[in-house]
């Protein structure tokens, strides 16, 4: 009887081994699977980060491009614009030009020294109201205290009417474009 328990644990044993070497031979298996499936997991990330990242290239490239052609057109449009931004004066300004032209014919032609007067004050009154609707004014200087900023002094008189720093005479007009100096007068101050 020892010797059949000897046996039989010697095949106990045996089977014990056998199984053992099945087990490990199994979690090989499994592990190469494994492996082989993690790298191929791995192997197809890697693609589509790849194919993202060649996405956002492309995407990046265009945007560059289109950002490009924009900033060469906006450039255009801004040199155009600075070329062509008095067409508007000037074709308000084409009537009293006309009118200047007629107004020297009339004078060539020998006519009334009176008319050609009124009719040179008149255009000049269009004049105004052109350069008027496109911002400009005359300054009023005379009576009002000298202001370097808008005031050009060219000379300093005695005055007994008005007070010390008070423009006197207007030897130049001077204009305003909207809310900038656009040339100072040129005034006498008092002393």
């Amino acid at each position: 009887m020892n010797e059949q328990h000897t046996d039989e644990e010697h095949k106990h044993d045996d089977n014990g081994a056998s199984h053992e070497q099945e087990d490990v031979q199994v979690q090989e298996e499994t592990a190469d699977s494994t492996s082989a499936f993690t790298e191929s997991s791995e192997d197809a990330r890697l693609d589509e980060l790849a194919k993202q990242a060649d996405e956002n290239h492309q995407r990046f490239l265009r945007v560059q491009a289109d950002f490009d052609n924009f900033r060469r057109r906006t450039l255009k449009e801004k040199e155009e614009l600075g070329q062509y931004a008095s067409m508007k004066l000037i074709g308000q300004l084409l009537p009293v030009v006309d009118n200047f032209g007629r107004a020297i014919e009339a004078a060539k032609s020998g006519g009334d020294v009176e008319s050609f007067a009124k009719g040179v004050d008149m255009i000049f009154r269009q004049l105004e109201q052109v350069l008027e609707q496109e911002g400009l004014k005359a300054m009023e200087t005379v009576g009002v205290p000298f202001n370097p900023d808008i005031h050009q002094a060219i000379m300093q008189v005695e005055s007994e009417e008005h007070e010390e720093g008070i423009v006197v005479e207007e030897v130049q007009k001077g204009y305003m474009l909207k809310d900038k100096v656009l040339r100072p007068a040129m005034v006498k101050v008092s002393g």
